[in-house]
This record gives C-alpha cells, sequence and structure tokens, in this order.
C-alpha cells in the first residue's frame, strides 16, 4: 500500500525528531511491503519567516489532501524570540490551532505509560509506581479557552484582558464517545475531569458524559474535579484509564501525565476528528535550546508515528513492531539524554532512531 503523509518539521528540534520518524516509518515500508511519500509543509516559527504567517492557505491545503500528517514541534523561546513579539493570532501556535480546526481534529489521545525500563526515570515513589500504569488523557481540542472569544481592552485606565470559556453539547457529546470508544478497547473505565463545583461550562460537560455513558454499560465511569485529578495523577496514577476532559484541562493533566512516566519525551500524541485523517505529533515543545545538538528524544516522534500506522492506516501489526523495537532498545540499556541514568549508555538523536530501526529488522 502507498501512503501520502504531509510533513511538517517545524521549529527548534522539530526536524531532527521528524527526520528520525520518517527513518522508522521507511523501514517499517521496506519490511512490509508499503511505501510512504511526505511532501513537506511549512508551519510555526519557520513559516513566519518565509511567508509572514504560522500557515498559509497552500500549506493547509496540502494537509487536507493527505492521508496524515506528521508534526514535529512549532515555536521558539518565548522570552527571546521576536516571533513573540507579534499579534496573538501571528504567532507559532497560531498555525497549529489553525490546522486542528481546519481539520476538524478535535479529539486529542495522549497516552501515559510507564515502561519498566524506565521505572528509575520516574520522579514518584517506588511504591506508588510498582506494577507500572499505563493510562490515556483523551482531550478536547477545538473548544474551550484557546478557540473562545479574546480581547484586551481598557477601561477607567486599567487594562483588562478577557478569555471566553465556551462548549456546547455537542462538542462534549462527540468526545465524550471517543472517550468511550477508546476505554472499550482498554480497561473499560472513564474518569470524566471537569471543574463542576464552579464552572457552567462544566456542569454542561458533566451532563453530557453521564447521558453518553448511558450507551456504554459496559464502561464504569467516575467524575473528578481538575484540582484532585492533578493530585491524584501523582499520588495513585495506576487508579486511571482513561482520563475524559475538556482542552485546557487536558493540556495540563497530559503535561503533567509525560513527566510522571520518566521524560516528556516520551509522551506520543494522536489528534482524530470524524474521519481517517489524523495529525500526530510529540507531546514535548521545540526545546530550542538543544536544537541541532543530536540530544534531542525523538521517542516520542517515533511512537506518534506508530500511533499514526495504528489508528489512519489500520496498520496494526506494523504498529506493535514500532513499539516493541522502542521497547527493546529501552530494555537493552540505550538512553538519551533526558532519560539518562546511571549504568546506562548514552545515545544521541540520530543514534536512537538508528537503533530502533535496526531492532525493527531483527
Amino acid at each position: 500500500m502507498n501512503y501520502n503523509i504531509a510533513v511538517i518539521p517545524g521549529d527548534g528540534i522539530g526536524p531532527e525528531i521528524v527526520t528520525e520518524a520518517r527513518k522508522v516509518l521507511d523501514m517499517i515500508g521496506s519490511t512490509y511491503g508499503h511505501t510512504f511519500d511526505y511532501t513537506e509543509v511549512l508551519m510555526g516559527g519557520c513559516s513566519i519567516d518565509a511567508t509572514g504567517v504560522p500557515l498559509t492557505d497552500e500549506a493547509m491545503a496540502t494537509a487536507l489532501a493527505s492521508d496524515s500528517v506528521l508534526l514535529g514541534a512549532v515555536g521558539g523561546n518565548v522570552g527571546q524570540s521576536n516571533w513573540y513579539q507579534l499579534p496573538p493570532n501571528l504567532r507559532p501556535e497560531a498555525g497549529l490551532l489553525k490546522i486542528r480546526k481546519g481539520l476538524n481534529l478535535f479529539a486529542n489521545i495522549r497516552p501515559a505509560v510507564l515502561f519498566d525500563e524506565l521505572k528509575g526515570a520516574c520522579p514518584l515513589k517506588e511504591e506508588i509506581i510498582d506494577g507500572g500504569f499505563d493510562f490515556v488523557v483523551m482531550r478536547e481540542l477545538t473548544g474551550g479557552l484557546y478557540f473562545g472569544e479574546r480581547k484586551t481592552y481598557e477601561e477607567n485606565g486599567v487594562t483588562t484582558a478577557m478569555d471566553t470559556l465556551t462548549y456546547n453539547e455537542n462538542e462534549i457529546r462527540r468526545i465524550a464517545k471517543w472517550g468511550f470508544d477508546i476505554a472499550r478497547k482498554r480497561n473499560k473505565r472513564v474518569c470524566s475531569v471537569d471543574k463542576a463545583n464552579v464552572l457552567d461550562s462544566s456542569r454542561l460537560w458533566r451532563k453530557v458524559v453521564k447521558e453518553v455513558a448511558a450507551d456504554y454499560p459496559d464502561v464504569e465511569l467516575s467524575d473528578m474535579l481538575v484540582d484532585n485529578c492533578a493530585m491524584q495523577l501523582v499520588k495513585d496514577p495506576k487508579q486511571f484509564d482513561v482520563i475524559l476532559t475538556e482542552n485546557m484541562f487536558g493540556d495540563i493533566l497530559s503535561d503533567e501525565a509525560s513527566m510522571v512516566t520518566g521524560s516528556i519525551g516520551m509522551l506520543a500524541s494522536a489528534s482524530l476528528g470524524d474521519t481517517k485523517l489524523g495529525l500526530y505529533e510529540p507531546s514535548h515543545g521545540s526545546a530550542p535550546d538543544i536544537a541541532g545538538q543530536n540530544k534531542a528524544n525523538p521517542i516520542a516522534t517515533i511512537l506518534s508515528a506508530a500511533m499514526m500506522l495504528r489508528y489512519s492506516f489500520d496498520l496494526e501489526k506494523e504498529a506493535d513492531q514500532i513499539e516493541d523495537a522502542v521497547k527493546a532498545v529501552l530494555r537493552d540499556g540505550y538512553r538519551t539524554v533526558d532519560i539518562m541514568s546511571a549504568g546506562k549508555q548514552l545515545v544521541g538523536t540520530k543514534e536512537m532512531g538508528d537503533l530502533i530501526c535496526q531492532y525493527i529488522n531483527k
């Protein structure tokens, strides 16, 4: 089979980690008889430099015409980059919001798995992580504060900024269905996270999620306030299976989840909608401080490519092969600097990609 992939290397370490993911995809292709055709697309700061905007309409059209999209990272150092002197709608991250909206990608899946080989990198106590954990953060992606009306104005000589948090029942219902569908393939537990003791939007969220739950009698539903969930993630992460939540809460909780796995460099993600066309990216940022130094961990991007094979292309065994190769490389003691520990062998970005390819080929 032939698959067309729009590739967005982006900024910072993005080009380096995307290169390694492509290397792994090509190894899968040669092993299983698939071909992957890549079309590079500018987005983020590099697009601003080249075109004046973070994502052009032409780039958007290329993404829409592809079978899937693979993204590295966008953005730079907020305190130092000239990109952040621009209006918010022209900054690098605006490209990410635009492509999510344009591709109608409302469901973000972020697995948080503690690999046995990385228990030493986990900041939690050994008795908490004994036995490991494996859960998913299901984040609504195109609503809430990030897409609500916003403005900055002066009143009586006082500058005021306003951001609007809005959800309607249809937006909540469609992400809830994704959460319950994913839970059915896992351990059949959904924890819906909100702030229903304060926010009207959260009260609607809780009401609609319970309505959806009625269609999934085999899946257990629980509710949890977001502040409590933040505490429970470090107190007992094993209790979770699928965490279902809105945009901003999911953004924060998924980053917390990445750190209890040992490194944000290990956390893959998939953004999906109603079709097979998805956007796959690591959950970490562009890390401009280490860009071009062969220090970045490419594993999250490589695991994101595995999610692409699974969710967009229905290539289950190929996705499993990549994930097994990552586990084998870690088991044999190879580490990038972010997950390095005593007695392990330090490797760079390129070397980690090469090693994963070698294990696929074994």
